[in-house]
């Protein structure tokens, strides 16, 4: 064993005119939060109770979960989230909520507290309730600056991934982009640029975790489950590594992309950063993602074909790095 690694992502795909200002805002929350993960790693605590620190990304309205998510084409938030331990492969995720604080850790209590690996919508919710999580209303996770880039995705006809980006000239940035639309299963969207969080971790006992949180993609359709949620697709861990996914969901879940890395590695034998450059390069059917991990032998490492990726890494011989672009 190699020691621990933690490394935390706040999305792939990113402005590239995103102002100085939002993108230290960004590195401030990641650092933040990768400091925790590193105090808590240092105090022997496991991997599956460190990558529940996604609640601090989540509770701040910065990245698009939890508080800050994204709105469907109603103008609501439905959030979801996955948790996987590699220790037993043991898992649990939520679609469809909107009244949980904090959507990792129902998905948290999914894995702990009930006999099944998945709950949506209503049974989500009344699973919240059973087991006593903060619940508040769903207003609670809109923001203003959503609201308006609801406006103009639904103006623009369109998905908008990037629901961020300065109100100033997004007229004429969203035209653009219907004029040459990229494409999601083979129809248009508008400008890519989702912000999902996700932690991996790697504890000193050789542990592996995965935790991915999401409010989805702005003016989607109700009901709409991206990869987040998905073991397998946006989150892994197994005993070789830990894998947490962002990007363009159904891509993802064509190309089971975390559960690709831990396999590559498994029977190709392929080394980490290997095994993650692989299935990006090979797995992605001309959509757009990215991708954190570590291994269980204390290695962390990151991948996106995208412009970007928030990100902020660390090991315990003393790397560590925080960053959004190349």
């Amino acid at each position: 064993m190699g020691g621990w690694a933690i490394a935390v992502h706040g999305g792939a795909g990113v402005d590239p005119n995103l102002p100085n200002q939002r993108q230290e805002q960004a590195k401030q929350l990641l650092t933040r939060c990768l400091n925790l993960g590193i105090s808590a790693l240092r105090s022997s605590h496991s991997a599956i109770d460190v990558v529940e620190l996604v609640r601090e990304l989540e509770t701040d309205p910065l990245f698009n979960s939890g508080r800050g998510s994204a709105l469907t084409a109603e103008g609501t938030v439905e959030m979801e989230a996955s948790i996987m331990d590699g220790c037993g492969r043991r898992c649990g995720a939520v679609s469809g909520v909107t009244t949980v604080k904090n959507p990792i850790s129902l998905a948290r209590l999914v894995m702990d507290k009930s006999p099944h690996s998945y709950l949506a919508f209503s049974g989500a919710e009344e699973f919240a309730k059973q087991q006593g999580v903060e619940m508040v209303d769903n207003d609670y996770f809109i923001t203003e600056d959503n609201v308006g880039m609801l406006k103009l995705a639904k103006e623009a006809n369109s998905i908008l991934f990037d629901y961020r980006i300065p109100t100033l000239g997004m007229e004429s940035s969203c035209s653009a982009a219907v004029e040459n639309p990229l494409q999601m299963n083979g129809l248009p969207i508008s400008i890519y640029a989702p912000e999902t969080v996700g932690c991996v971790v790697v504890d000193s006992q050789g542990r592996c975790a995965a935790a991915t949180s999401t409010g989805g993609l702005m003016n989607k359709m109700a009901g709409r489950i991206g990869d987040s949620p998905m073991i397998g697709a946006g989150t892994y861990a197994g005993e070789l590594c830990g894998v947490s996914c962002t990007g363009e969901g159904e891509a993802i879940i064509r190309g089971t992309l975390a559960r690709d890395v831990a396999a590559v590695m498994e029977y190709m034998g392929l080394g980490l950063q290997e095994a993650v450059d692989y299935v990006i390069k090979k797995r992605l059917d001309h959509g757009f993602a990215g991708m954190i991990a570590v291994s269980s032998k204390g290695e962390v490492a990151y991948g996106f074909n995208s412009i970007g990726m928030f990100r902020a890494c660390a090991t315990e011989d003393g790397f560590m790095e925080v960053a959004i672009w190349e």
